[in-house]
């Protein structure tokens, strides 16, 4: 088997599936699709994801070459095909929490700082779309806050790494990069702590990444 993850250094999606490569130890090939240069919309870039974008997870395996797009699709099947360490509880009711957790950041907060809608946005009202975007991640991330220390241990779920803090620690990175003060979130700030002394997110951090530019923080 070869796996291989086509990615852009500073997406939140595509680090969440290094995150998740990380903890379970999966070797993978790093190949950096720059986004600002347009590289995802490449003839060749859109036979591996028909949307134009980041992360692709290039799977070879039997002869076959498989092609997986959206960071939870990919971290979920990460979890069915490598099953240790799981990024997913056991029970049911557990892994919805999880699952609710991850789709809070996945779905509610992180396409508003996105750059299409940005661009969108700038084309009709310029000026307007760093505020918009920093509005809708603080509203997310203060619904996020009481959801997550409903159940929070060490991490976002209990005392172990979940997928949830595969999705928490990227969308902080970016709550921080368009200047949203994260005072009103000291439990996600200290589960980000947490997580950031585990090796396999500091391996995945945007910095660490051999596309990152030298000065990047």
């Amino acid at each position: 088997m070869r796996v291989a993850l086509y990615s852009y250094w500073r997406s939140s999606s595509a680090w969440r599936v290094r995150i998740g490569l990380h903890l379970k130890g999966i070797a993978f090939d790093y190949h950096p699709v720059d986004l600002r240069q347009g590289v995802q919309f490449s003839t060749e870039h859109r036979a591996r994801n028909a949307m134009s974008q980041v992360p692709v997870l290039e799977v070879e395996e039997g002869g076959t070459t498989h092609h997986l797009a959206q960071s939870m699709a990919i971290l979920e099947f990460l979890d069915e095909r490598f099953p240790a360490p799981m990024l997913l509880p056991g029970d049911a009711y557990d892994r919805a929490r999880v699952r609710a957790l991850a789709e809070h950041v996945n779905s509610g907060i992180q396409p508003f700082q996105n750059q299409a809608p940005q661009k969108w946005l700038r084309a009709r009202a310029e000026g307007l779309e760093k505020e918009w975007v920093r509005h809708w991640i603080a509203t997310g991330l203060a619904g996020l806050e009481e959801a997550v220390k409903r159940g929070a241990g060490r991490f976002s779920h209990g005392d172990a790494v979940t997928l949830a803090d595969a999705f928490l620690v990227p969308q902080l990175y970016g709550a921080r990069r368009f200047g949203v003060g994260l005072e009103p979130y000291p439990t996600l700030v200290r589960i980000e702590a947490a997580c950031r002394e585990v090796e396999a997110f500091r391996r995945a951090e945007p910095a660490a990444q051999p596309d990152a530019p030298r000065d990047s923080t």
